[in-house]
């Protein structure tokens, strides 16, 4: 799991701050939408997936106001009709990929997939093909100065609220819960008056693949190829993060 926190710390590597800040509000953006049309409506208190879209846009640095404006257009009648669509497939070196995607037109984004899939030497594969590769589970990252109570004490708290791991960083702690463990966890964290500076449903890969450090270089510009897109969401891969990989990252 550890080599899964370093990832979720660097995949966001390069680029200019401003683009990526874009990109990270139009992301959260899309979630509010989604939750409100399918979470049960644009009141946060009876509705938990708005409260993790929200706490998860206030993560981003996301403005208040810009929050409350696409929870009040996410309700109206002009709202944008996002759905989400995952797709499957293969990068170089055989790499697995798992994207997650929110669309308001599918065709579009299929073809947009496709297209960075065959010109980066993968391929796109059926749904279902490779998703027995990863485990869904819950991520929650936890910034430690809004951890009040003794450590022990704390993570005692958080494996009653259903932790499966818990990794210790310098300045965040990561949780991590089974699937259906998701929504006890929020609950927990709630009761303890933590909110997270993230957290979702993440696809953690069951095993990971070593490549030479430049074949590996290669599939993480892949990685960056999709998350440019404006449609994807979300990219998994089983690619494994050597540390000889991570200060080679580092150098660049």
């Amino acid at each position: 799991m550890a080599g899964h926190s370093k990832w979720a710390n660097i995949k966001h590597r390069k680029g200019a701050q401003d683009k990526k800040r874009a990109k990270q509000f139009t992301r959260a953006i899309k979630e509010i939408s989604v939750a409100v049309k399918d979470g049960g409506g644009p009141d946060p208190e009876a509705n938990p997936a708005l409260r993790n879209a929200i706490s998860n846009a206030k993560g981003v640095n996301m403005p208040k106001d810009t929050i409350e404006r696409a929870i009040k257009k996410a309700s109206g009648a002009e709202a944008d009709n996002y759905e989400l669509v995952t797709f499957e497939g293969y990068g170089p070196n055989g790499i697995a990929f798992f994207i997650e995607c929110t669309t308001d037109n599918t065709n579009r984004t299929v073809a947009s997939v496709r297209s960075i899939f065959s010109k980066n030497g993968g391929s796109l594969g059926t749904n279902g093909s490779l998703e027995f590769l990863f485990d869904r589970k819950g991520v929650f990252s936890i910034d430690r100065d809004s951890i009040t109570s003794n450590m022990e004490e704390f993570e005692l708290e958080l494996i009653e609220g259903g932790a499966t791991t818990i990794d210790k960083e310098e300045n965040t702690v990561y949780v991590y819960t089974d699937f259906t463990d998701f929504g006890t966890m929020n609950a927990k964290l709630e009761e303890l008056n933590i909110e997270p500076k993230n957290a979702e449903l993440q696809r953690i890969p069951l095993n990971t693949v070593e490549l030479p450090v430049e074949d590996a270089k290669k599939i993480l510009d892949l990685v960056e190829k999709f998350e440019e897109d404006d449609d994807v969401q979300n990219v998994y891969h089983n690619l494994q993060l050597s540390d000889e990989l991570l200060e080679a990252m580092q150098e660049d």
